[in-house]
């Protein structure tokens, strides 16, 4: 009577063996992007829906021109950098050099040694297209209301932030970059009065702009900041020092807030619609699953659009023959996941089959349809991850604008 018991009793920590190889791991969420103008694309409805139609119908010719009209249309929404920093520190001063116009010029940045700049202006520049360039008013204010000025300024609202400072970087400068680093927000630090200092220091050129490089990071160091770019300028002298160095990293930056963060945002969404995609079909596998795991496992490949047929013609449609689009073969499967290679053993498979029979009279078949769901599932995590993979590369190859890449 205590065979049929310890029968019992190795087949329920077999069951439980397989269970624990088979648990799959939690897909990543999207995260946060880094700038507002990423999230405009993040927050909308309308692009959410159409990416979501766009990977259902299995065409990743469909998702590219979704994306690509997306980004086209999001590349018309100017870039906001705001200028920020203690009252003093030249803010006004800087965007016209800048701008690389003079602070006697009609539309320049009111300028002088009290506070000039009571509400956020707005400026523009030629050197800059479709870019607000946004002077707020100084901190000018105790530690105690920080969180004010950061609200009120709302400068989450904002792509990228340039704290500007000058004599001192204070700990109102240090709170504005930590509250960026919280915020996941570009940011600069630029120190607009070199002219001033190298005029009244003892110190060479070279210490003295070492001395300030290594007192801004020091303080930042402090709170556990992040080292943004650093910029040692005169605003008196808009092409010496690090102004063009600056003007150049800004237009990189600018470049990767409206197309490279974009794409990442973009892809991001494709991700979670995939995986949305991918959660119906397990789904489904648990009511319609079958044994041929070939069949199925080409069946899935063609629902997502990356079988063989259809990666050559989005091989053909984009272009992009010589680089060889191929698809995942069945004879691979079992190297891409060490528990589907345990599943799909030849000893696992005969057992379950031997489950299976019929002198069993069903008593088996919730095993056995388990067995099989998990393979499915299985396959189907494969397939939805090559799909992710694979639609990133291509967007990356095919979005961008030539003067982009």
């Amino acid at each position: 009577m205590m065979w049929p018991s310890k029968v019992w009793e190795h087949f329920t920590y077999f069951i439980n063996m397989v269970k624990s190889f088979i648990i799959s791991p939690s897909s990543k969420s999207i995260t946060a992007s880094e700038s507002f103008y990423t999230n405009q694309i993040l927050y909308s409805q309308e692009v959410n829906e159409k990416i979501e139609q766009a990977v259902k119908s299995g065409n990743l010719w469909n998702v590219i021109c979704v994306v690509r009209y997306i980004i086209q249309n999001m590349s018309r929404n100017p870039v906001r950098i705001a200028m920020t920093g203690d009252s003093g520190n030249g803010m006004s001063s800087f965007i016209n050099a800048l701008r690389l116009i003079g602070h006697e010029e009609e539309d320049s940045a009111p300028t002088g040694v009290v506070r000039t700049t009571q509400e956020p202006a707005q400026y523009f520049s030629s050197k800059f297209p479709n870019v607000e360039l946004w002077d707020l008013p100084g901190t000018g204010v105790t530690a105690q209301s920080m969180e004010n000025y950061l609200e009120e300024m709302k400068l989450d609202n904002y792509d990228l932030v340039i704290i500007i400072a000058s004599e001192q970087f204070s700990s109102n400068h240090v709170k504005l970059a930590k509250a960026m680093q919280r915020m996941r927000r570009r940011f600069y630090v630029v120190w607009t009065k070199l002219d001033r200092d190298l005029s009244s220091s003892p110190l060479l050129e070279p210490q003295l702009l070492q001395s300030i490089q290594k007192n801004i990071w020091e303080n930042l160091q402090k709170e556990r900041v992040k080292e943004p770019p650093i910029f040692l300028v005169s605003n008196f002298d808009p092409l010496s020092h690090d102004f063009p160095k600056l003007r150049d990293t800004l237009k990189k930056d600018i470049s990767n807030i409206r197309y490279t963060d974009s794409l990442e945002t973009l892809s991001g969404i494709c991700d979670k619609s995939i995986n949305l995609t991918s959660s119906l079909k397990i789904t489904m596998s648990h009511m319609y699953g079958t044994d041929d795991l070939q069949k199925s496992f080409e069946t899935y490949k063609k629902s997502f659009g990356v079988d063989d047929e259809s990666l050559q013609q989005l091989a053909q449609r984009t272009g992009t023959l010589e680089m060889g689009y191929r698809a995942i073969q069945f004879q691979d499967l079992h190297k891409m996941d060490w528990r589907l290679k345990f599943l799909m053993c030849f000893p696992v498979d005969m057992f379950f089959k031997f489950l299976a029979y019929w002198w069993w009279f069903g008593l088996w078949n919730f095993v056995v349809r388990k067995f099989r769901h998990q393979r499915q599932r299985l396959i189907i995590e494969i397939v939805t991850q090559d799909t992710k993979t694979f639609l990133r590369r291509v967007l990356k190859d095919n979005i961008f604008p030539t003067e982009v890449l």
